[in-house]
């Protein structure tokens, strides 16, 4: 028996996202001479790194059925909550970290718990996570951060290994490429692809006797670790201020969507997911070179989200109107 060799594949609905990305990327290296380089590709993954990561996260709760809407007010309390704790200590870097990624669990955690044990949706869980978290951030920081960022903080954000040919090549670039990589293992193991099924049919995966509360649990505990990484990413490159994380949750779900990820679970691949952020950001980009104004980008997103559900819910009638035909079709039980 000849032996089997393991092949990398594209998991269904991931190749329109990548088409889109790579029309954008050529658009951008037409409309700005600094992405014909390396060095121009790797500071947009850079800039991207942050949403790439949330959008990894958050991909973990929308496929098993769920909405995140608290990551964008973490992220700014994690920015906020460092820079006070740390304050231009290199001694307290480690420690601060650690507590970061900490409290992203403990988020997830109260999240996960309330949805699964109370039974409350978890888009009005989150919803109040993120109204809790943003009146903390206000009530402790006045509206106006204090402290400093350490430089050992700064660093993932920051700083990069310098590499010939391609030039400084970005920690949080080799970060996010770890994490992604992680994603697709787990969920292409048993328990990520019970996650998919539970957002597909939890019903079905409870009568099979899966743990759908522990893995939806799950689900939040890591879109909260991943905000307190991204929450770190972000504050090294662009530093502290109270509206760090604003609106990054909605910008993380526009992302997912348009990696073509089913919102209310059940189907979508990671590395879209991730793809998808990383089409925002140079969609984003372009318009920038192209002059368009910034305050436009809630509207586009908002396109964004519109077209790419429509998009998905007639894919989803059409397979349905096929099974139909084909039942209609075959003949009756005798």
């Amino acid at each position: 028996m000849a032996p089997t060799t393991w092949r990398p594949r594209l998991d269904p609905g991931t190749a329109p996202v990548l088409v889109v990305l790579a029309v954008l990327l050529v658009a951008l290296a037409w409309a700005g001479p600094a992405y014909s380089e390396p060095a121009g590709w790797l500071a947009l993954i850079k800039r991207a790194a942050p949403l790439v990561i949330l959008a990894i996260g958050q991909y973990f709760v929308i496929v098993s059925g769920g909405f995140d809407l608290s990551v964008g007010s973490l992220v700014t309390a994690e920015v906020v909550i460092a820079a006070r704790l740390i304050d231009g200590q290199e001694s307290a870097t480690v420690w601060v970290m650690l507590l970061l990624v900490g409290l992203g669990a403990l988020v997830g955690l109260v999240n996960g718990l309330i949805t699964t044990r109370l039974l409350v949706p978890s888009f009005i869980v989150t919803l109040g996570m993120l109204l809790v978290l943003d009146g903390a951030v206000f009530l402790w920081s006045g509206g106006a951060p204090r402290g400093a960022l350490s430089e050992a903080f700064r660093t993932l954000g920051r700083k990069g290994a310098d590499l010939p040919l391609i030039g400084t090549l970005p920690w949080s670039v080799v970060l996010l490429l770890a994490i992604l990589v992680g994603a697709v293992v787990f969920m292409r193991s048993g328990t990520g692809r019970t996650l998919v099924a539970i957002g597909d049919n939890e019903a079905a995966v409870h009568l099979a006797g899966g743990r759908v509360a522990l893995l939806k649990l799950l689900a939040f505990v890591l879109s909260g670790v991943l905000a307190a990484v991204a929450a770190m990413v972000l504050g090294g490159f662009a530093g502290v201020s109270a509206q760090v994380g604003q609106g990054l949750e909605f910008r993380a779900i526009t992302a997912v969507v348009l990696g073509g990820v089913l919102l209310g679970g059940g189907r979508g691949s990671v590395v879209a997911a991730a793809a998808g952020a990383l089409s925002l950001e140079a969609l984003f980009s372009l318009l920038n070179l192209l002059g368009v104004s910034g305050s436009l980008e809630s509207a586009v997103q908002g396109v964004i989200i519109i077209l790419a559900v429509a998009y998905a819910s007639l894919g989803s009638g059409l397979r349905l109107r096929g099974r139909g035909g084909a039942a209609s079709a075959s003949p009756a039980p005798q």
